[in-house]
């Protein structure tokens, strides 16, 4: 779909279209001289993001983990003139694999919050990402540059066509505006003026888990138990690998899975619907 860059950022992007469901987006930014680490609370701090982001109309937090980091937003963003707002209600975790960061974020169903006619809830909504260090395009061998692997789908309640057109057409002007934010936010964390917030505390929270594990996703036959058997021994294991690349999508995906199964499931899906899904979209890489 587009492959644009700047000095510092460089964007490519790709859509599909599935036999059933919204069209799925897959993009890759890098961004020169972030760490992954500023990079991952940049899109975690919701208090931020308000600042940058002008179609966050607003954002709070209603449920949260201290321990795993898993976190429940309320967020209502602005859409064009021709359809009224959108609310989300969005669980969110993160897992660590070294010094790569896999954030998911999936639309839950919440009781607490009584839908209303406007803004009107997305309720099918994905969206994932890798983030994790690459080298510079100075080519001096340093990691000093931020890579961002995103997967994404959402059903937003007008036609896929027109949506696809609204994404296509508004696509680089909403991707530009994220560099200045994150460049003013880096400016802000070095300045140590203003404290941290919670949402960007809550980000530093990280599930660990090892090459090994991310190596075990290979085995699509495997059960839902045993994924959340080997990722329970991964939480304790000290060991990390280096070959992560070949299966980013996969925890991406099977990542969203566990999250909706084994921590935010509120009883919308079983658990065998949930991973046959996420299987599926694991063959994205090998079409």
């Amino acid at each position: 779909m587009m492959d644009r860059s700047t000095a510092t950022m460089s964007y490519q992007a790709w859509r599909r279209d599935p036999e059933t469901g919204p069209p799925q987006y897959r993009s890759r930014t890098v961004f020169e001289d972030a760490s992954p680490e500023l990079v991952r609370d940049f899109f975690w701090d919701d208090d931020f993001r308000l600042k940058w982001d002008n179609m966050l109309l607003s954002a709070s937090t209603l449920e949260e983990c201290p321990t795993t980091g898993t976190m429940v937003v309320q967020w209502v963003r602005k859409f064009p003139f021709f359809c009224s707002d959108r609310e989300y209600i969005i669980g969110r975790r993160i897992w660590e694999s070294g010094r790569a960061y896999y954030c998911v974020t999936k639309g839950v169903p919440c009781s607490t919050v009584p839908r209303r006619n406007k803004p009107r809830r997305v309720d099918l909504y994905y969206s994932s990402w890798c983030i994790r260090a690459v080298e510079s395009k100075r080519g001096d061998g340093q990691l000093t540059s931020c890579e961002v692997l995103l997967f994404h789908h959402e059903d937003m309640g007008i036609p896929w066509e027109i949506a696809k057109l609204g994404v296509r057409q508004g696509m680089w002007g909403a991707v530009k505006k994220i560099e200045p934010g994150l460049r003013s936010y880096q400016k802000e964390r070095a300045s140590r003026e203003a404290a941290i917030s919670r949402c960007a505390f809550m980000a530093q929270i990280n599930t660990k888990v090892s090459a090994d594990y991310l190596s075990s996703l290979d085995n699509t036959s495997s059960s839902s138990s045993e994924l959340s058997e080997i990722a329970n021994k991964d939480r304790d294991s000290s060991s990390e690998k280096n070959q992560l690349g070949k299966n980013v999508s996969k925890l991406i995906v099977f990542g969203g899975a566990i999250v909706l199964a084994c921590t935010l499931d509120r009883g919308l899906l079983s658990r065998a619907v949930i991973f046959g899904a996420a299987r599926r979209f694991g063959q994205i890489g090998r079409r």
